[in-house]
């Protein structure tokens, strides 16, 4: 790694400017399916620090901001990326109660700067980490660095997991689609890097598989259920939720290795009106989410969750229940020897000064992100975030602030280490980086 153009680029990194781009991102609300203002605000401002710059629309609510700064050609070409949008909204008509009696401040799309840190709805992820992206990209164009391959930078739309809000005019606005839309649309790469939290270089990470359980009773009326046959769904359906909660574990466990520890729980709960309580329903649906590993298939996972809960129908006897797979997304592997995964180590290293190792938390993950995406449509990919965040007693926040506060102090880290994988990358001919992959 050329020593003299890593720091050439750590200098020209502007504290100042992603503090303010942290800010104005924070403010600017890009829940899943309306991230066009956010997207529109990033691609002026990639322009404003001299990469070329395009917004990438991909309908009327929803877009992409997409940069590119150019090499010569003769090199690898490098994508730093990132999502863009908040799984919350920010508003109580549509978070309460799900998120709490009430939003917090750190729930609500209002940048705050507190000390080393910014407080606000989608501060750290994905925000703190997309400015961090952007970042790194300015830094390298201002330090003008003879560049053999080209640096993309992609801030996509849609990249939590979650179907499409209410109100939407399109079913597909999450689970990934804007960065599917982006590769799609011709923004491709070598290689990529991913911005997403974990203080560790990932080279894998687990897909999720949803399925819908129906249990099956009577519709009934309170005042009836001592003379006519009464059978309440509802009851059934907990009843089977927490047999499934016991199995949970025992799936993990048959399908942990590698750096993942795919976990499952039961998502969401719909049976009966709302507007009565009178009557029970005929069904009660549940949905559950089951990750996956790398190495298991979403027909495999459907073979076990199939057997997981033919068997808990079995002990429970009498509840009556059928289930299919409504979503699945793989997940993906990269060769933990490929070029781009020990570039990124090496730019650990130099960041920390200490060698890379991967603790306990690192080895049993269970977050899906976009990485996904990139590595099953045949881009390497190395994953790369921020230390968890810590309260002042020294014990890790909750997960909404971790969400949504951010540490200048963390962000600056991992600029520097963007910056240094950048460099690394995008400064040698390919014949140096065997075969890019």
């Amino acid at each position: 790694m050329t020593t003299d153009l890593v720091e050439r680029a750590w200098a020209a990194i502007d504290a100042d400017r992603l503090r303010n781009l942290t800010l104005r991102m924070v403010s600017t609300p890009s829940p899943t399916g309306d991230e066009a203002a956010l997207a529109r605000l990033l691609t002026g401002h990639l322009a404003s620090v001299g990469l070329e710059a395009a917004y990438q629309e991909i309908d009327e609510r929803q877009g992409n901001a997409v940069g590119r700064l150019r090499g010569d050609g003769t090199g690898a070409d490098l994508l730093l990326y990132a999502p863009i949008d908040t799984l919350s909204v920010g508003t109580e008509d549509e978070d309460v109660p799900q998120v709490g009696d009430a939003l917090r401040p750190d729930m609500r799309p209002e940048g705050v700067r507190d000390g080393d840190r910014v407080i606000g709805l989608g501060a750290s992820n994905p925000k703190g980490h997309a400015a961090c992206v952007v970042e790194a990209a300015s830094a390298v164009a201002a330090a003008g660095l003879p560049l053999r391959g080209s640096l993309l930078v992609g801030l996509g739309a849609g990249g939590m997991p979650t179907n499409s809000r209410p109100g939407a005019t399109r079913a597909n606005t999450g689970q990934g689609n804007g960065c599917s839309f982006m590769l799609e649309q011709g923004v491709w790469a070598d290689h990529a890097i991913l911005a997403k939290p974990g203080w560790a270089v990932a080279h894998e990470e687990v897909g999720l598989c949803w399925f819908t359980v129906r249990v099956n009773g009577t519709f009934n009326y309170v005042g009836s259920r001592q003379r006519l046959p009464y059978r309440n769904a509802i009851v059934d359906a907990a009843r089977l939720i927490g047999e499934l909660e016991r199995w949970f574990p025992e799936y993990t466990a048959r399908n942990t290795g590698g750096l993942v520890a795919p976990q499952g729980h039961v998502g969401s709960v719909r049976g009966g009106w709302e507007r009565t309580a009178a009557f029970n329903p005929a069904v009660c649906e549940f949905t559950v989410d089951l990750r996956t590993s790398p190495r298991t298939t979403p027909a495999d996972a459907a073979r076990q969750f199939g057997e997981g809960i033919r068997a808990a129908l079995d002990r429970l006897g009498d509840v009556s229940a059928s289930w299919e797979m409504v979503l699945a997304i793989p997940g993906s592997h990269t060769d933990p020897d490929s070029w781009i995964v020990r570039s990124c180590v090496r730019a650990w290293e130099r960041a920390t000064g200490r060698p890379h190792t991967l603790d306990e938390a690192a080895r049993t993950t269970s977050g899906a992100t976009d990485g996904n995406i990139l590595r099953n449509r045949g881009i390497p990919t190395a994953r790369i975030g921020m230390p968890r965040l810590l309260g002042t007693d020294g014990s890790e926040v909750d997960f909404p602030m971790g969400m949504n506060s951010v540490s200048m102090t963390n962000m600056l880290r991992l600029t520097r280490l963007l910056v240094t994988a950048a460099v690394d990358a995008c400064t040698r001919e390919r014949s140096e980086l065997g075969g890019v992959a």
